[in-house]
């Protein structure tokens, strides 16, 4: 199948783009390498360099005319986005409508979107929140992720368009960026390596459903391969404190360093955690690491690639 992936060079669609590369597929990759990285770039998939608001996409949607598409390519930082929400708001808006719109010129069969299950509910009323939640995202991050749902099923319904919006829990994995300021996981593992200080915002009791990567991975083919059309989470159903996040990654690692604490963010929620049962039972898909193998795995790869020698 020819497939393009946005945000092919960043962390989650870069590790798509390998899977998808090794099940056969015909991958093509926009992404600007604003947080990307050209070094993710699998070498059996056709890279072009640009922002998915440019008119040039239209260029590559004529050139590769994918039946499928895979939409990573986002403003996904929830702090950057309380600073900046016009910045937001061009990228996982317009950025999104401009996709759709070239998807339906050239008749793409099916959009799978990477939302956001930590941010479009906001502060949970339920634990683990099931998708029929109600959405009141308390971040411009979470309602540019649900605006984004929202004109997936007006393609649908207009044009006909196939489409599947994946609710993601926090993802965590190699090639996750340690030099934002979202990813958490990443964040702390390269401070702790190096014997530097991580800083916990707030009181470090608030709440993450934590998923590494691979079963983030597996979820897509899943939806890909029994050509699903719905909303669904994709997490593990399991709340862990950033305190207690912190806490494993130092014993992993075998440092000594203690918690320390500083201002909490603004756009932040105090708990988030995704019930998946839904695309359980519409695929044989789940989450099957556990965040101690799954944190083993990350602090590996950040040994071997990026701690000073």
């Amino acid at each position: 199948m020819r497939i393009l992936v946005t945000g092919g060079a960043g962390f989650i669609g870069s590790h798509l783009v390998d899977r998808l590369v090794q099940e056969g597929h015909e991958v093509s990759i926009v992404d600007d390498l604003s947080t990307g990285k050209k070094k993710n770039v699998n070498a059996n998939a056709e890279f072009h360099k640009l922002d998915i608001l440019s008119p040039k996409l239209e260029r590559v949607f004529k050139k590769h005319r994918p039946e499928a598409i895979f939409h990573h390519a986002a403003q996904m930082d929830v702090r950057r986005s309380v600073k900046d929400p016009i910045f937001d708001g061009q990228v996982n808006i317009l950025g999104t409508v401009n996709l759709l719109e070239q998807a339906i010129k050239i008749g793409t069969k099916q959009v799978i979107f990477a939302s956001s299950g930590g941010a479009v509910y906001g502060e949970q009323e339920q634990f683990p929140a099931a998708e029929a939640h109600p959405t009141r995202p308390v971040s411009p991050y979470g309602i540019s992720k649900l605006a984004g749902e929202h004109y997936l099923y007006y393609y649908g319904r207009t044009y006909g368009l196939q489409w599947t919006s994946l609710r993601y829990a926090n993802v965590y994995g190699p090639r996750q960026d340690p030099f934002g300021e979202a990813g958490v996981v990443a964040i702390f593992t390269l401070k702790l390596l190096q014997n530097e200080q991580p800083v916990i915002n707030g009181t470090g009791k608030q709440t993450r459903d934590y998923i590494v990567v691979d079963d983030v991975i597996e979820a897509n083919l899943a939806v890909l391969n029994n050509n699903l059309h719905d909303t669904f989470n994709v997490g593990t159903g399991q709340e862990t404190s950033v305190n207690q996040l912190f806490r494993l990654l130092a014993e992993t690692i075998g440092s000594p360093i203690k918690e320390r604490y500083g201002p909490e963010r603004r756009g932040e929620q105090l708990r988030s955690c995704v019930d998946a049962t839904k695309l359980a039972r519409a695929t044989e898909w789940e989450a099957r690491t556990s965040l101690g193998d799954g944190l083993k795995r990350t602090v590996e790869y950040f040994r071997q690639t990026l701690q000073p020698r």
